[in-house]
This record gives structure tokens, sequence and C-alpha cells, in this order.
């Protein structure tokens, strides 16, 4: 039997690979193995033929797709540049349209709208092309494209639902068309247009809620875009609900229907109470068909305290606020910050006073008429005396108690005169019918009109307006800091008011919550009548030009107040309700040129909704601070 040994390979000088052989009969031989070549000291394979080409095939492939991703992100950026030119012009046309009505050209309006919507649609068609929707997907870099697709659709529903009845309504949301001279309000067009009103109110609401929930993006001029979306949209939102709410109520309030009589009560937030200041003064408005007239205007000596009879506003108002009998009492009838309740004592002394039942009430401060003569323009009292938008507030609740320090029902007098001469101008011819407009709703957004309807109807609209000024029923967050003056005097004119609200996050049933407010008696040196600066009543034997005050807190329903202090001291709070709400309060004394510091520290249930923190409407703007977390449903 013959066998081979195969003992080792090597190569020769020609870079040819042997292989020795050892057979069994004892012979050696040397075969060539193959053609494989291999370079000296360094061995390399030649490649077959195919793998070269496969080799170009991947080559080529790749360049093709690096062309093609190339192509396809420089074709996507024109798309991006085209959306964001289309988006542009149909904001722009949006907001001709808004100009146009408020100005009351509808033919305009029409055209501007039906623009915004030729390129709203142009922009929504490329989001919702399938290129786009793929860049959208792509993880970590296609938010930016999703982002503007939610744009886009939020911009197409603002120019079709929203635009489109607005336009139908026509010049009824233009003031010069609504106001006319004399003051009337042209109210047959604005009931009419009611119902396409309500739908683009309705058609906003829900695109300013569409619109907040934009999902945020890395990209700083999307993101910039989303935040500009959702604040045109929230302020359009309000404009058309406002616009809508007007034409539910104010032709009826304003004697559509038959003739509707008013209890307008003038405050004087020199001396603070719940809704703003103590009621100096008051008048009787009568509207008929859009038209208001003036039956009489009166000073507070004409509701005297003695012999009136008290109503029932519930037990809690009666605990909380029944020491100081604010049903019969004037002085005390607004100490609550929940108007109706002032509402409704105001109409009840009135009626046991005249014999009449009003139908609702309003009221207002002097500086709400400040912002009404810088629109209307200056008046000018019998001595000639001119009371501008710069005065009026100096003039009345300052100047008049030094100037008739000794002569009490002479400037009880000249007051009444001033608030007749605006009325009387307010009720002339008006030159600027939307700045009037707008300084009333500068006046309402800062509390400083208040309004309420007899009718329930009516009045369950108004509460869920800026006019309203309600206490809310409800258990979101709220801290309502309130102010009562309790030295009888003007100090509140010189009171400066610092509020903070803050809370922990929104983790547990319960969370910590704080708020602190810093009262200053910026009261400079000088002369006082003991009307501005004394005491009515001085239990703390405090010096004059000592602010005394009764420092409410409204807070969250089922807060509980841990501890309060003022200056870090501990201090006694006494406790009520006010709607649900735990009402604590604290009687406390700031001197002159002095500033204190109270903080109220609770524990209140961590529930859903936005944190409110209504601001009482005194003489100063209050520096508020609010930095509570807003908890969702399932946190």
């Amino acid at each position: 039997m013959r066998f081979r040994l195969r003992c080792r390979t090597h190569h020769d000088k020609r870079g040819i690979r042997l292989v020795a052989h050892l057979d069994s009969d004892g012979s050696a031989t040397t075969e060539d193995a193959g053609t494989t070549r291999v370079r000296t000291r360094r061995r390399r394979t030649v490649q077959p033929a195919v793998t070269r080409k496969k080799r170009r095939r991947i080559v080529i492939g790749v360049s093709c797709a690096v062309v093609a991703v190339a192509a396809w992100g420089g074709y996507m950026a024109y798309e991006a540049m085209q959306v964001k030119a289309n988006l542009e012009r149909a904001r722009d046309f949006a907001m001709t349209t808004k100009d146009s009505l408020l100005a009351g050209n509808s033919d305009q309006a029409t055209l501007s709208a039906s623009d915004a919507a030729k390129y709203a649609e142009r922009a929504q068609n490329s989001t919702e092309s399938i290129s786009w929707r793929v860049a959208a997907a792509v993880p970590g870099l296609g938010g930016p494209f999703d982002t503007t697709r939610q744009i886009t659709d939020v911009v197409r529903g603002l120019t079709d639902d929203v635009l489109g009845p607005a336009v139908q309504a026509g010049s009824v949301v233009s003031p010069d068309r609504l106001i006319r001279d004399g003051g009337r309000i042209d109210l047959e067009p604005l009931r009419q247009a009611s119902p396409a009103l309500a739908e683009s109110a309705g058609a906003a609401a829900a695109l300013a809620d569409r619109a907040g929930g934009v999902d945020s993006t890395f990209l700083g001029v999307i993101d910039d875009a989303r935040t500009q979306l959702q604040e045109q949209t929230a302020d359009l939102s309000r404009l058309l609900g406002n616009v809508s709410t007007a034409s539910q109520i104010v032709p009826p309030m304003m004697g559509a229907d038959g003739p509707r009589s008013y209890f307008v009560g003038f405050q004087t937030n020199a001396e603070a109470r719940g809704t703003g200041g103590l009621l100096g003064g008051f008048g009787e408005f009568r509207a008929v068909d859009g038209t208001v007239r003036v039956d009489d205007l009166a000073s507070n000596r004409e509701l005297p305290v003695k012999d009136k009879k008290p109503i029932d506003l519930g037990p809690d108002f009666e605990k909380t606020y029944g020491i100081s009998r604010p049903t019969t009492d004037f002085r005390n009838s607004n100490v609550s910050s929940h108007f109706p309740y002032a509402a409704q004592i105001w109409r009840s002394l009135w009626a046991q006073e005249s014999g009449e039942q009003v139908d609702g009430v309003i009221a207002t401060d002097p500086v709400a008429l400040s912002y009404i003569l810088a629109v209307v323009g200056p008046v000018t009292m019998p001595d000639g005396e001119k009371i501008t938008a710069d005065n009026v507030v100096e003039l009345t609740e300052s100047t008049a108690y030094a100037r008739f320090a000794n002569d009490d029902k002479a400037r009880k007098a000249y007051l009444q005169a001033i608030a007749g001469k605006v009325i009387e101008r307010m009720t002339g011819k008006i030159s600027n019918p939307k700045a009037l407009l707008e300084a009333l709703g500068r006046a309402a957004s800062e509390r400083r009109i208040a309004v309420w309807s007899a009718n329930p109807a009516e009045q369950q609209v108004i509460e869920g307006t800026v006019l309203g000024h309600t206490v809310p029923d409800d258990p979101a967050p709220y801290a309502g800091v309130v102010v009562n003056n309790l030295g009888g005097n003007k100090l509140d004119y010189y009171l400066q008011r610092e509020i903070d609200y803050t809370a922990e996050s929104c983790a547990g049933d319960t969370r910590r919550s704080t708020v602190t407010v810093r009262l200053t008696n910026a009261l400079p040196a000088g002369d006082y009548t003991k009307y501005v600066a004394g005491m009515f009543d001085n239990p703390m034997g405090a010096p004059m030009g000592t602010n005394l005050t009764n420092l409410s807190l409204v807070a969250t329903q089922g807060a509980k107040l841990d501890k309060v202090t003022v200056d870090g001291k501990p201090a006694f709070a006494f406790t009520g309700a006010e709607r649900g709400h735990p009402v604590f309060d604290i009687q406390t004394q700031i001197r002159r040129e002095q500033t204190i510091e109270v903080k109220y520290e609770l524990t209140e249930p961590t529930v859903a909704g936005e944190p409110r923190m209504p601001v009482q409407a005194l003489v100063d703007s209050a520096n508020v601070r609010v930095e509570v977390p807003a908890c969702g449903p399932a946190d």
C-alpha cells in the first residue's frame, strides 16, 4: 500500500508555491501547487474580476445614495422656504382681515380673508405631502418638520373656520359702525350677527387650544413661530369671545327689549374696599334702545345707614363679614371681593331709599375715568378748571381732601360734578369709538369696571367675563389678596403692593404654597388733615399717618393655613369662608415710609387648573409674581 505524506510548503524564486511530499517508499517529490503569486516578504491575493466589479458597484451605489439624499435635502429646504413664505403671507392677510373688520371695511376684509385662505392652503398642501411626512418621521431631526405641519394646520383652521364667520358678521365688529353720535349703540345689527360671531368665537377658542398644544422644537426660528402663533390665536380668541359675548348681552341690557335701569357706583380707592374702594358717589342710568340717559347723580349721603333692612347672602358671608353690617351700611357694603355681593347690597339700599328696583349694577373708579378722558378729551368745570386724564386721579383722590378740608358737603358736590361732566362727554359726539372701547377694555381688564345683572341668564354670561369680578366656585389654585382700610382715612392713595404666590410641584395629593405680601406706606412728609391721615378708631395707638389695614387672603378651596407672619413674627389670623374658599384675615399697621411683609404659609390640595391671582383695583399698579405649577388631571 502506497501513501503520500505532505510535509511543508514554500515559495520558489518565481513566487510559485511548492509542496514537498514524502512517499511511503522513501522517495521525496516536489510539485507546483498552483498559479497564486506572492511578493517577497509580503503576500497579496489577486482578486478575481467579479469581486472588483462588485466593489465598484458598491462605491457607485453609495455615491448615488449620497447624491439622492443631498438632492432630497435640497428639495425639502426649498419646500420649507415655500411653506414659510406662504405662512407669512397667510398671517399678514389674516391680520389685514382683522384690522379691516375693526375699521368697518367689509369689502377689504372679504378680499384679505380669501387671500389668507389661499396661502394657508398652499402651505398645508406642502406639509401634507409624503416627502414632508417622511422628513417629520426622522428620529431626532424631524421635529421642526412636524411642528411646522401642526402650525400650518392651525393657520388653515384660522382662515377657514374663524375668519370666514367673522367676515360674515361684517361691520358689527367695527366700533365706528357700532357706536353712533351721542354714544348710542346700534343694537339690531349686533343682535343679528350674534350666531355668526358665536360660531367664529367657538372656532377661535378651539384653535387657540390646538395652538397651545403644538409641540416645541429645537430649531429656534420654528419655535419662535410656534410661540407667536400661540399668542396671536389667544389674542384673537379673546377679541372674538368678547365681541360674541357683547352680541348676546348688550342688546337686552341696553334696552333693545324695553327700558333698563342701573345703579352706578363710583368707588374711591384711596380708601380700600374688597371690590376696589369705598362707595363715594352713585348715579342712576337708564338705557333705551342703545341710548343711555343719566337720571340722577348723588353722594353717599343719600344712602343713610339708619333703618335699613339687611339681605341674606348666606351663612358664610354672615360669618366672615357680618360683624361690620355690610348689607345695611354702605361704608362696608363692598368689603368682600365678590362683586355680585356688593351689587345686590347696593341694589337693596337704593330700593329702600328710592322705592325702585334697578335691573343691574355697575361700578367704576377715577383711574378708569382717566382712561376715558384720554380719549374723549378734558372737561371744563363751571369755574374754568380743566379735568384731564393726567390730573383726575390726583384731584379726586388726594387734592380734593385738602381743598375742601373743612367742607365735606362741598367736596362731595365737586366730585359729583366731575363725574357728571365725564358722563356728559361720553354721551356726546365720540370722534374715536375704537379708542373709547379700548380704554373701557383696559379699565375692565384691570378690574376697574364691574357689571352685575339682576337677570340670571345675563348674569351667568357676565360671570365668565372680566366684568364679572367673581370669586370662582371651583377648586383650581387661587390666591386673592384683599385690602380693607380700617382707619376710615384716605391713606390707600399712597399704598404700594408687591404680591408673590408660589407653590411646590404637582407630586402628591397636597403641596406647600406661600403667599407673600409686601405693603409700603409711601405717604410723604407734610401736614395732613385727620380725614386724610388720621384714624376713625386707633386701638393700636399708632401715630398720625399710619395705615391700619385688614389684609385678607382668599385661598384655594381646601387649603389649610400652617402659619402667618408679619415681618417674620407670628401673627393671629381670623378664619372665614367665601364661596367654598377659606379666608384668612390679619389686622396690621403700616407706618409712614415703612414696608411690612406678611407671609401666609399654606398646605393646599394638588388640583388641576391654571393658578389665578386677581389684583384688587387700587390706585397703584401692584407688582405681582406667580410661580405655581399648573397641574393636569393625571398629576
